[in-house]
């Protein structure tokens, strides 16, 4: 007999994950299948930042703005290890806005979602402030407000942690091969793509997050619909940190874009995005020579200091699977959400999830349980806007008490691995320094901190499989680690100790 579920939710991104365990907390049966890792493709793309969207307000978006500020503020209460705050600068550059509109933008910006733990927006005189002093000297003045960094894989992943410790089945690499309508029910057919066994599963709802994919799902399931994604790809490329602090800058762009520049990982700086159509398969994407060359001038326009490809890092490209609002200017499309419900009279439901960013990822959830509720008459009421997720019950929210705390309890601990930890797992970082009483009690040091300990817990709790999954979406280790060390992780990967700590649920596909 096939294994019978509520939902099965198609893709392992932050819209899946969310759905997912929204889902599983309302007493619902729940498996979510995701063809590659957690994360994979989109989530793991952004600008890593949980914000309103300042520039969304020019395209009269007030709703959801309005929504992503206030998730904006409660997501920074749930997740105080993930997410912080962080101080924008945006100088001013008097022939693309004017100064009054900018402060009109801010004015709302501040006051739209009921603006709580992070701090009005205002002017700036750059002289003698070091907000300025990596600028050019022709700009003189500009803004400051706020918004909030975070790391969007373990956003994905710690969804998908509470999702499983609520009951839902989560699968990594298993593709959703088929599915078809058998009266109330679907029946679904689901693959390893590394050749295992097949399995099939029954649903009575399938829930279509595949991002990019939205489409190829609905063909399997043999469904159409007249609403349409449009996938634009945006770029981002990271160099040595181009200024002293922790604030970030907002450039704007001859063409009226935004590009960000983001202190990240320590020693680096994070620019992006671009917004190109995509052309080609979306697992397949890329930064361009054209990209990055608007990457680099964009810097060059603001900052004393030019970059360069040479100076390029790292660099990063994913696909945004947005609504198609018919917007002829890619930065003009939509970045709000669209579900879409299929169901004919007694016939198992199908919602496709198309758009979305991932500050309004779990209001995007309480929406779609909204919508599939007259189906689900046994179903929980909302609870994610006030659980924490995991590692994040941290007391009186406080980050940085937690960390002095950690570090007294841990006195071994280098000081930017202690916070690198708490940032990643919060309170749950317990569950990998245990007893530990020095470093050598973690066991060896892959690279860049990265202790066996760790690596086992990665691979028990958060279905990490590959080096790639743990240097690139777990961490960001893979800008700290030096040669050699992603072959010695995979090489412990692929050993029979670390085989024998994957969880049961490896084995169902």
């Amino acid at each position: 007999m096939p294994d019978e579920f509520d939902l099965v939710v198609v893709g392992g991104g932050i819209n899946g994950a969310g759905i997912a365990r929204d889902a599983a907390g309302r007493g619902l049966r729940v498996l979510l299948c995701e063809q590659g890792d957690l994360a994979q493709a989109t989530s793991s793309a952004s600008t890593k930042l949980i914000h309103g969207g300042l520039r969304y307000l020019e395209y009269y978006e007030f709703r959801l703005v309005r929504e992503a500020l206030i998730e904006r503020e409660r997501l920074l209460g749930l997740a105080p290890h993930l997410i912080r705050p962080m101080t924008f600068v945006l100088p001013h550059a008097p022939h693309l806005r004017p100064a009054w509109l900018i402060r009109l933008g801010l004015f709302l910006y501040d006051h739209l979602g009921g603006r709580r733990r992070l701090p009005a927006s205002g002017g700036l005189r750059f002289d003698g402030t070091g907000l300025g002093s990596a600028l050019a000297p022709e700009f003189a003045r500009g803004f400051h407000y706020a918004d909030c960094a975070v790391d969007d894989t373990r956003l994905v992943v710690l969804n998908a942690v509470s999702a499983r410790e609520h009951g839902a089945e989560i699968l990594t690499r298993t593709r959703f091969v088929s599915a078809r309508r058998d009266g109330a029910l679907w029946r679904i057919e689901l693959a390893d793509p590394a050749g295992g066994a097949g399995r099939a599963v029954t649903a009575r709802i399938l829930v279509n997050a595949a991002g990019p994919w939205i489409a190829e799902v609905l063909g399997a399931a043999g469904r159409q619909t007249d609403k349409q994604v449009r996938l634009i790809k945006g770029s981002h490329i990271v160099v040595p940190r181009l200024f002293d602090g922790e604030h970030a800058y907002m450039l704007q762009n001859p063409d009226r874009r935004i590009v960000f520049a983001i202190p990240y990982e320590r020693e680096y700086t994070l620019i992006g995005t671009t917004d190109v159509p995509c052309v080609g398969p979306p697992a397949a994407v890329s930064i361009s020579a054209e990209e990055t060359a608007y990457l680099c001038d964009s810097i060059g326009r603001y900052f004393r200091r030019q970059v360069t490809p040479r100076d390029i890092v790292w660099s990063y490209a994913g696909i945004r699977p947005l609504y198609d609002d018919a917007a002829q200017n890619a930065s003009a499309v939509t970045r709000d959400y669209v579900l879409d419900l299929d169901r004919a009279a007694g016939t198992a439901p199908l919602l496709s999830v198309f758009g979305g960013k991932i500050t309004t990822y779990r209001r995007l959830a309480e929406h779609a349980l909204e919508k599939l509720a007259p189906f689900l008459p046994a179903a929980g009421k909302p609870w994610t806007a006030t659980e924490p997720l995991p590692g994040g019950d941290i007391a009186q929210r406080d980050f940085d008490r937690f960390l002095a705390g950690l570090k007294l309890r841990y006195p071994f601990l280098p000081p930017n691995l202690a916070e690198r930890l708490a940032r990643a797992y919060g309170t749950r970082v317990l569950r990998i320094l245990d007893l530990a009483t020095s470093l050598a009690d973690l066991g060896p040091d892959f690279g860049g901190g990265l202790h066996r300990a760790e690596l086992d817990f990665l691979v028990s709790q958060e279905w990490a499989r590959t080096a790639e999954d743990v240097l690139w979406r777990r961490s960001k280790l893979g800008l700290h680690v030096p040669p050699g060390a992603e072959a010695k992780i995979a090489a412990y990967l692929a050993g029979p100790a670390i085989r024998a700590a994957m969880p049961v649920e490896e084995g169902s596909v």
